[in-house]
């Protein structure tokens, strides 16, 4: 069966108000971007409180649905078949055909729905709902009605044309990419932060990100495999720009000047403020890691706390409460599970302290950092003056 358009679903969107209308054309404008990857002259509509996909007379279906899939905002995903308003009887037999070609031999339970968009039309949605249904009983003498719980919804939109839909695609759900501002995420090459970004971009927010980078000690196949993961990510989220800051000389000096037990914690604070840094410039509202509590050393309460003292900006942890477990299942749902776990080791595993510390203390760290003032600013300046961008899609 040919499908002429898709009637798009959303949630959260209907209950903006006001605001309503921002945040359909927000997703109007994804639904776009997303379809013009696929081949074929797609039309995105606003129509009478509905979005449409109108679709060219060729085209591949399943690479358009999976498209769609990938659009945040969208709740289901409907193939409609279209057919020409000739009158009730004509609408009746189109149903009925139409039910011929989808379920033959249709034995389960079914309900019909009407929605009248065009209102002058001389039936009422009852009417035309329980005429048709009759219809369809006829045509399948195995079949029955539940208006309640049917396996089975067959729905009929009356506009200038008829619109008839049976099934219903999930869709990824979330606010459309651009509605809530923008952040920064802190990108390694392990299985949490891709999900992180990808959590935070379901809600609206559009993502840049920020990786550091270690050679010699990292290679560039860590870095290819970290460009790759913001791929994977940019297919739900939009393109991301992400800057590759070479941490190197930092890290060096760090691990010569400061307590081995300190280390991942201060390391971390110097990546927190590099990221602040370039989340300011670019007008991000805030960072973004994939810290859950007490995955390791670095991520206890006061780690975290350590770490967030360096920011000034909100710092967004998605993945907080979950276990490891639970992430690696939105990352193999996501695809960026496989990615993940390729044998390139970023900088924060290669400089990882044998016995880290766990409760840290802020007046002890702090008392370290002192003793990185006479080069720390140099080299922190330079790392920001060298820092690669990509343009991610």
């Amino acid at each position: 069966m040919i499908f002429h358009a898709f009637l798009i679903k959303y949630a959260e969107i209907a209950i903006k108000g006001k605001n309503r209308y921002l945040f359909e054309d927000a997703l109007v404008k994804q639904m776009r971007i997303a379809l013009s990857k696929v081949e074929g002259e797609f039309r995105v509509t606003k129509e009478q409180g509905r979005v449409y996909v109108f679709c060219p007379e060729e085209y591949d279906f399943d690479e358009a649905v999976e498209a769609l899939q990938k659009v945040f905002g969208i709740v289901e995903i409907c193939p409609v078949v279209i057919y020409e308003d000739q009158g009730f009887e004509q609408m009746a037999k189109d149903v009925v055909s139409y039910m011929h070609a989808r379920y033959p031999e249709y034995a389960g339970t079914f309900k019909m729905y009407t929605r009248r968009a065009k209102k002058s039309y001389p039936m009422t949605s009852m009417e035309v709902s329980a005429e048709i249904g009759g219809r369809i009983l006829d045509e399948f003498p195995n079949a029955s009605v539940d208006v309640h719980e049917p396996q089975l919804t067959v729905s009929v939109e009356i506009r200038d044309k008829i619109y008839v839909y049976s099934d219903s695609i999930q869709g990824p759900g979330g606010m459309p990419i651009g509605t809530n501002g923008k952040a920064m995420l802190l990108l390694s090459g392990g299985i949490d932060s891709p999900v992180a970004g990808y959590m935070i971009a379901k809600r609206g927010v559009k993502i840049e990100a920020v990786y550091f980078h270690a050679p010699p000690y990292t290679s560039e196949r860590a870095k290819q495999k970290v460009v790759d993961l913001a791929r994977l990510v940019a297919r739900y989220s939009g393109p991301i720009r992400l800057h590759i800051v070479n941490f190197t000389d930092i890290q060096l000096y760090i691990y010569d000047q400061c307590p081995h037990d300190e280390l991942t914690i201060i390391m971390r604070r110097y990546m927190m403020r590099i990221a602040e840094h370039f989340a300011q410039k670019d007008k991000c509202l805030g960072l973004i890691t994939g810290e859950s509590i007490g995955q390791v050393a670095s991520q206890t309460l006061q780690s975290l706390a350590a770490t967030n003292e360096v920011c000034t900006l909100p710092v967004y942890r998605p993945v907080i409460g979950f276990d490891k477990q639970e992430i690696v299942e939105i990352s193999r749902k996501i695809d960026t599970f496989d990615t993940s776990i390729l044998p390139y080791e970023d900088c924060c595993t290669i400089f990882v302290a044998k016995h880290p510390v766990t409760k840290p203390n802020l007046h002890v760290i702090r008392k370290s950092e002192q003793k990185l003032e006479e080069k720390i600013d140099e080299l922190m300046e330079e790392a920001l003056r060298t820092t690669e961008i990509i343009e991610v899609e």
